[in-house]
C-alpha cells in the first residue's frame, strides 16, 4: 500500500505507514531504548501500546522512531512554538514613528512628547521625523531645533541612539529607552 502526501508542511513527521524504512531503532513511550526492530514489528508494537510510532530521525543509521501519542506530542510543540514567539516578540521593542513640523504649535508638540513618553516607558523605540515642504527646506535649522527639544525634554526616558540627520527633504532623529539598572 502506497501513502500519496500531496501536501505536508515541513516540521510534520512521518508515522505509522509513512515510514518507508525496512529496519528502524525503536524508542518506547516512556523513552526506554526497545532496540532495532523491522518496521513490522515497530508498527505492531507501537499499535499493541495504542499508541503512534513516529519517526523521528530519518537520517540515522538505521532510522530513529519513537512509540507515543502524535497529536499529543503536536499539540506540546505548537505549544512551546507559540511561547517561543511570545518571548521573541517581547523582546524585540517596536519602532514607532513620531511626525513633527518645524513650525509645530505648543499644544501639538506637548501631545506628542506625551505619546512619545508612554512608549518610551513601555520600552519603544522612537523613531522622529520632520518633512520639509517647499521653502522649509531654506531653514532646516529650524527642524533640528525642534528635534533638539524634543530629545531635551524626554532625557528622563530616553538617550539619543542618532542625532538629527537630514536626508534630502526628511530629517530623523532615533530616541531609544533607558534602561532601569
Amino acid at each position: 500500500m502506497e501513502v500519496l502526501i500531496i501536501a505536508k508542511d515541513n516540521k510534520s513527521q512521518l508515522i505509522n505507514e509513512q515510514i518507508s524504512a525496512k529496519e528502524v531503532l525503536v524508542i518506547g513511550p516512556n523513552g526506554e531504548q526497545v532496540g532495532i526492530k523491522s518496521i513490522e514489528d515497530a508498527r505492531t508494537l507501537a499499535k499493541y501500546a495504542n499508541l503512534d510510532l513516529v519517526l523521528m530521525n530519518p537520517n540515522g543509521n538505521p532510522p530513529v522512531c519513537k512509540v507515543m501519542d502524535y497529536n499529543k506530542y503536536r499539540y506540546e510543540r505548537q505549544k512551546k512554538e507559540k511561547e517561543a514567539l511570545k518571548k521573541q516578540r517581547a523582546s524585540q521593542a517596536e519602532l514607532k514613528e513620531f511626525r513633527l513640523s518645524p513650525v509645530i504649535d505648543v499644544g501639538d508638540f506637548e501631545t506628542k512628547l506625551k505619546n512619545v513618553i508612554k512608549y518610551l516607558q513601555k520600552g519603544d523605540k522612537i523613531k522622529l521625523t520632520i518633512r520639509f515642504k517647499g521653502r522649509q527646506m531654506a531653514h532646516t535649522e529650524l527642524g533640528k531645533e525642534v528635534l533638539e527639544k524634543f530629545a531635551n525634554r524626554t532625557l528622563d526616558y530616553a538617550t539619543i541612539d542618532q542625532h538629527p540627520k537630514l536626508d534630502g527633504r526628511t530629517m530623523t532623529m532615533f530616541l531609544v529607552p533607558k534602561k532601569d539598572k
